[in-house]
């Protein structure tokens, strides 16, 4: 047992972790705001804003980087915290909403709406929602079997997703005039997306994390196992389902702007896991500012990797995602 200083050390230590990755992420939203095909000065920005509404500065920062810069961030912390959210109810580090299908589910409803009933486009968020549940139901029942068995779980979601890729795909054949348009979507970019899209997917994504961050302590009961949290009076079924629609929530208004972008789910929440531990009361607001500080960071990077041309952050995503889920494999091996 640790002792109440011992506990009160690990408190302030957690919490400054939490401190610096707040300022990382300020730093990266004032770099995503600087740089671009016209490059602007930190004080060129706060001066644009405060005291030059009617400027061609103030249009690019107004219009085209600061929204899209939040967005990065929204989507960031919004697939960081759904993959913390599936890491604990299915007490596994490798599960993340690409990996065991959650995204291509949410993907594929958002195919649907896009291209076979374009009619409806203004149920986009709540027809990739639906698509992310139902993946997320399928596997955790194809992966239950009087418990969670990881390897079967990442193999369900893997089997998920490739089949759900194929009707994706079978879509995009049957509609392949409107194929061009969706090539984005495909590989997650955040180019174009502006005002509308933030207002578009704001309010889920806010609903999605406050539910997480009221869950967190629910989600250590759970990390003790069925029966002790069961023991302990928590309603597991019941708070599992609550939780994994939080997640697949998030997940689906994520993939409704963005597209498909993969490893930010896995990458970001093992990464503040390493930081402070496995304690979800620190580990989903870690996860949160983590995620979005690489999403928004990435996006930067992309728009000036190939300037005046943009590299997609999914391109960017999944360069960095492989190297580390196949780190991850080879710990687990080690671990075991």
């Amino acid at each position: 047992m640790k002792s109440l200083r011992e506990l009160r050390h690990l408190h302030t230590f957690r919490l400054a972790v939490l401190a610096v990755l707040a300022g990382l992420l300020v730093l990266v939203i004032l770099l995503g705001l600087r740089f671009g095909s016209l490059r602007l000065s930190f004080s060129e920005i706060i001066l644009t804003l405060w005291n030059a509404p009617e400027s061609v500065e103030y249009r690019i920062l107004q219009d085209i980087r600061l929204p899209r810069v939040l967005l990065g961030v929204l989507v960031g912390a919004s697939l960081a915290v759904s993959g913390a959210i599936l890491q604990g109810i299915m007490r596994n580090p490798l599960a993340s909403p690409g990996i065991i299908g959650v995204s291509a589910g949410g993907g594929l409803g958002g195919v649907l709406v896009l291209l076979a009933l374009p009619e409806l486009s203004h149920l986009l968020v709540p027809a990739a929602f639906c698509g992310a549940l139902a993946t997320a139901l399928c596997v955790y029942l194809l992966a239950w079997r009087g418990g969670i068995d990881p390897v079967r779980l990442i193999l369900s979601g893997v089997a998920i997703a490739a089949m759900l890729g194929a009707i994706s795909s079978t879509i995009l054949i049957f509609h392949a005039e409107k194929v061009a348009g969706m090539l984005d979507f495909a590989i997650g970019s955040l180019s174009g997306r502006s005002w509308p899209q933030l207002e578009q997917v704001g309010l889920y994504m806010v609903a999605g994390i406050l539910v997480a961050e009221l869950g967190a302590s629910r989600l250590n009961l759970l990390a003790l196992g069925d029966d002790v949290a069961t023991g302990l009076g928590l309603r597991v079924e019941r708070t599992r389902l609550l939780l994994l629609a939080a997640a697949a929530l998030l997940a689906a208004a994520a993939v409704s702007v963005v597209g498909l972008l993969g490893f930010v789910g896995l990458i970001a929440p093992h990464i503040v896991r390493l930081l402070i531990g496995a304690d979800f009361r620190y580990l989903i607001p870690g996860s949160l500012l983590f995620g979005g500080a690489m999403v928004a960071g990435c996006d930067t990077i992309g728009r000036m990797a190939l300037d005046p041309s943009e590299l997609p952050v999914g391109v960017i995503m999944s360069l960095l995602g492989p190297p580390f889920f196949l780190y991850l494999l080879r710990r687990r091996d080690h671990e075991a």
